[in-house]
């Protein structure tokens, strides 16, 4: 089964300027170098992007830099994505990202700016060198910003347990529910399945309700787990609470796709994570 219509809701793009200076811009930022101090790990432009796209049949991706803690390089970064999405509106959907702060005025100006100026969220929010439950108190401006303007925060989470790889980070499955209770109100997206924490669901009391405006997105499936994650989560979460990330450079979407058409989803279920659930939480940028 092909689906007509993807969207690929994890992808990340880099400015010619960072690309060509990667060893500086890793001097610059302990948290990029962990993540791309080894030349395999790919950083690709939004014309790269795009190429990609073609050949695999994505329809539309959201797009987002890093987290950087400098505001003039995630500035710059944002400035990028906004120029990509003009060059490609039919292709590319882009998320405001930076590294929250105790400067909450430089953090909370530049979302502002960033929307205004046509990106449809906010993300994705990680923080590689800390643990998660250090975050929770620089969101609020944050999280109350994009209460306000309706838009979805994608948040990076990883599994607490399991290999250490570049981008995993200290994280615990309380640290992950502390940001979702604390804003509940919020439309927000926990990458990387939320680190397994949607087992949880399966509690008879309280947490279910709480997690009425969470989803969960697929990136790096292929590499943390086997097929079989798709069709236990559609099971534990029902399929409309679930987005097709690729992580894209990570990985190919089509590797996501076949691996979903062989965990055995109906062509329902594979609408609904690959583009319907994007759908209704994009409603306003698409």
């Amino acid at each position: 089964m092909k689906a007509n219509t993807i969207i690929d809701f994890h992808c990340h793009i880099f400015p010619p300027e960072i690309i060509s200076k990667r060893e500086s811009y890793q001097r610059k930022d302990r948290a990029f170098e962990l993540l791309y101090q080894n030349p395999k790990a790919k950083l690709i432009t939004a014309e790269e992007l795009v190429t990609n796209m073609t050949s695999e049949g994505i329809t539309k991706s959201v797009v987002f830099g890093f987290p950087w803690k400098d505001s003039e390089i995630y500035r710059l970064h944002n400035d990028y994505v906004i120029e990509s999405i003009r060059k490609f509106p039919d292709k590319l959907i882009g998320f405001v990202c930076f590294l929250p702060s105790e400067d909450s005025n430089l953090v909370e100006n530049e979302i502002f700016r960033c929307l205004d100026l046509g990106l449809s969220g906010i993300g994705e929010i990680s923080w590689y060198l800390g643990d998660i439950s250090e975050i929770v108190k620089h969101l609020t401006g944050v999280m109350e910003i994009a209460k306000g303007k309706d838009v979805p925060v994608l948040i990076h989470t990883n599994e607490p347990i399991g290999p250490n790889y570049p981008g995993k980070t200290n994280m615990t499955i309380n640290g992950i529910h502390k940001i979702v209770e604390t804003y509940n109100q919020n439309k927000i997206v926990l990458a990387h399945w939320g680190g397994g924490i949607f087992f949880y669901q399966l509690l008879k009391k309280d947490i279910r309700s709480l997690y009425e405006n969470v989803w969960f997105d697929t990136a790096a499936s292929p590499y943390l787990y086997t097929k079989e994650i798709y069709k236990i989560a559609v099971e534990i979460l029902g399929p409309q609470k679930i987005v097709f990330g690729s992580d894209y450079p990570l990985i190919s979407p089509s590797r996501y796709i076949r691996e979903m058409e062989e965990a055995g989803l109906s062509e329902e279920q594979l609408s609904q994570l690959l583009y319907k659930n994007a759908y209704r939480l994009l409603k306003g940028g698409i």
